[in-house]
């Protein structure tokens, strides 16, 4: 397997996981080190939905092997979604102020304050040298008709030198001459572009294979699996993302992995069609093809 790019998947605890893939029985606090043995590289769901604390963090980074690496999912608040106050650390709950629902506003100073509760947070897995992306998964919402890419810059500073890779939803930010200027606008702030494998068609949020290098270190990849009835209309994550590759399917993914690799120092490839075990199944055969492609290379 080429050593610049690391496979993974979205999460290493997902309920199919637990249902499909893990030995049956298997302990909670076993699972990251078993995933571990077999992958070189996860990103952390969990972080979307609530700061843990630096004493949990600390563990993920003792219990993985050298060489083992991180991406950090940003709160949800961060990514533009909406987020209840008991999502937030409870130092910042009498700071913040709610909307509709009990749905958190956020201001230039929490998103300041939870960028910071984060980073102390994951300051266990930076300092072992695991830390390596931060995950800004955006709302279809943040659209560039409504929002300008200028109002995640102090997001991006305030994280650094930590490079932050940008999933945008909204397919506008790549149409025509706006591609350029999204590009250009990432190379420019040292953020990082998410390419993806979604499914095909006319949906806003589906968005096109779209692959770049926006950051010398590190390119990003995301497999969101082809289901495209599923991925518009589904109403909780397997029924948007469940997807079993075909060899076919991820012998192409591997390429566009393969072409990242000829410009960044590092690929990250994570497997986020979460159904059952489609993800790992997928993440374990992507691993193969990979060093398939590296022998027959070297060969």
């Amino acid at each position: 397997m080429g050593e610049n790019i690391r496979v993974g998947t979205s999460s290493w605890a997902d309920p199919g996981f637990v249902e499909e893939w893990y030995p049956p029985g298997l302990p909670a606090r076993d699972r990251l080190p078993y995933y571990a043995e077999r992958f070189e590289a996860v990103e952390v769901n969990a972080t979307f939905y609530a700061v843990p604390s630096a004493r949990t963090v600390a563990r993920w980074a003792e219990i993985t092997p050298d060489g083992f690496s991180f991406d950090v999912k940003l709160h949800r608040l961060l990514s533009r979604h909406s987020g209840s106050l008991s999502s937030l650390p409870e130092p910042l709950r009498d700071r913040a102020s709610t909307a509709a629902r009990g749905r958190v506003r956020l201001t230039k100073e929490l998103e300041a304050a939870l960028a910071d509760a984060l980073l102390e947070a994951v300051a266990p897995l930076a300092d072992a040298g695991k830390l390596a992306t931060f995950l800004l998964q955006l709302s279809p919402g943040f659209s560039p008709h409504q929002h300008e890419l200028d109002e995640l810059a102090p997001l991006v500073e305030r994280l650094a030198p930590h490079p932050v890779a940008i999933e945008l939803r909204h397919r506008s930010w790549v149409k025509g001459e706006r591609l350029a200027r999204t590009l250009g606008w990432l190379e420019d702030h040292g953020a990082v572009w998410v390419g993806v494998d979604a499914p095909t068609g006319k949906s806003i949020t589906i968005m096109p294979p779209v692959d770049a290098v926006t950051h010398p270190r590190v390119a990003y990849l995301r497999a969101h699996g082809r289901n495209a009835e599923g991925y518009v209309r589904g109403r909780s994550v397997a029924e948007r993302f469940g997807y079993r590759y075909k060899k076919a399917e991820l012998e192409e993914i591997g390429a566009r992995a393969h072409e990242l690799a000829r410009t960044a120092e590092e690929v990250r490839l994570h497997f986020n069609n979460n159904r059952g075990s489609d993800a790992p199944v997928a993440a374990e055969r992507m691993r193969e093809l990979l060093g398939q492609t590296a022998a027959a290379s070297a060969a």
